[in-house]
C-alpha cells in the first residue's frame, strides 16, 4: 500500500468511489449500491476493485447474500464520509459567505448543557445570523459520538465515556454534573427538617436504567452510606413519562441540578432539601481532529464557549 499521505492525487481517487463506499456500506449489496448511484454493477464492480488494488487490501468480504465492510472498509467508509461532508460543508461556506452568514450548522449535546447552556448560546448566534440553521441533536454521549465520527455532526456537548477510544478526538472541558432529588409539588418530604439519605432510600424512585452512569452513581450514594439501594424503582429516561409519574404519586427522581432547576422554574417539580453526594463526570465540547467547522459552526461554537464562561 502506498504510504505517500497525497497518495490519492497519483491514484486519481474518484468521488464517485466514495460514494459507492458509502452506498455499499448502507445497502451492503452491489447491485443496490449501483442502482442508487445510476452506474451498472460491473461499473460498479471495477470501480471497487480499483480502489481495493490502489490500496492493497480488501474493503469488503464478498458473502453469499450480500457484502460486509472489513476493518479496512469500516475505516475507509469513515474517512469517506467525513470527506464528502467536508466538501459538501465547502460549497455551503461560500454560499454562506457570499449571501451573508447562513448554511446549517448540526450540534449534539446531552441534557444537562441542553438545557442550561445552548439555549443561550444559540440565541445569541441567531441574533448575529439569523439566517443560520442550526439543528441540535440530544442523546446521550456514546450515540452522540457515533454521529459526530460518522460526519454528521459540526462538533457535540458530551463526555468520552470510559469505554470508547479518545484517539482522533479533541475535548475541551466546560463543567460536571452535580445531582439532585426532585419530587412533586406539595410532596410530604419538602417540609422535612434535616432531610437524611436514610429518610429518602425506602422511597419510591424513578431513576435511570440499569448500566447507565447515573442509576450507577446514585446506587453507589446509597451503599457508601451503608444503606440499601431503593427497591421500589421505575426505570426509564423519558421525561415526559418522569413528570407525570412524580406528579400522580410520593415517588423521587434523581437528576442534574442544571436540568431540576429549569424545571422548578417552570412549577413542574421541586428540588429536595438535601444536598445529594452524587454527581456525573465532567463534560465538554468534542470535536474531531482536523475537521475544519464552517464560520456558521465557528460562530455557533464561539458563543457556547462565551456562555459556559458566564454560567460555570
Amino acid at each position: 500500500m502506498d504510504t505517500n499521505p497525497n497518495w490519492f492525487l497519483r491514484a486519481r481517487l474518484k468521488t464517485r468511489q466514495l460514494l459507492l463506499l458509502i452506498a455499499l456500506d448502507e445497502q451492503r449489496n452491489i447491485h443496490r449500491a449501483s442502482e442508487e448511484l445510476h452506474m451498472t454493477q460491473p461499473a460498479a464492480s471495477k470501480q471497487l476493485k480499483d480502489l481495493e488494488e490502489m490500496l492493497g487490501v480488501q474493503l469488503f468480504e464478498r458473502l453469499p447474500r450480500g457484502m460486509e465492510p472489513t476493518i479496512y472498509g469500516e475505516t475507509m467508509i469513515r474517512h469517506a464520509r467525513m470527506a464528502l461532508t467536508s466538501l459538501s460543508a465547502a460549497h455551503e461556506d461560500i454560499v454562506a459567505i457570499k449571501a451573508g452568514l447562513s448554511g446549517q450548522v448540526d450540534i449534539g449535546t446531552i441534557m444537562t448543557p441542553g438545557i442550561a447552556l445552548l439555549p443561550q448560546a444559540i440565541t445569541r448566534t441567531k441574533q448575529q445570523a439569523p439566517k443560520l440553521r442550526i439543528g441540535v441533536e440530544m442523546e446521550q454521549s456514546n450515540v452522540l459520538l457515533e454521529q459526530l465520527q460518522r460526519g454528521r455532526l459540526d462538533f457535540m456537548i458530551g463526555r468520552i465515556p470510559e469505554r470508547e477510544s479518545a484517539e482522533g478526538l479533541s475535548y475541551e472541558e466546560l463543567g460536571d454534573e452535580p445531582a439532585c432529588a426532585v419530587v412533586r409539588a406539595g410532596h410530604p418530604l419538602l417540609k422535612a427538617k434535616n432531610l437524611q439519605l436514610r429518610d429518602i432510600a425506602s422511597q419510591p424512585w424513578v431513576l435511570p436504567p440499569q448500566g447507565s452512569i447515573l442509576r450507577a452513581r446514585c446506587e453507589l450514594m446509597f451503599r457508601r452510606a451503608g444503606l440499601e439501594v431503593p427497591v421500589n424503582v421505575v426505570d426509564t429516561t423519558a421525561v415526559l413519562l418522569i413528570k407525570p409519574l412524580l406528579q400522580q404519586t410520593d415517588a423521587l427522581n434523581v437528576m442534574p441540578i442544571a436540568v431540576a432547576q429549569y424545571y422548578e422554574a417552570q412549577g413542574v417539580l421541586n428540588i429536595l432539601p438535601i444536598e445529594l453526594p452524587c454527581r456525573m463526570d465532567a463534560y465538554g465540547i468534542i470535536m474531531v481532529d482536523g475537521h475544519i467547522l464552517s464560520p456558521g459552526a465557528q460562530l455557533l461554537l464561539k458563543s457556547v464557549r462565551e456562555v459556559a464562561r458566564e454560567i460555570y
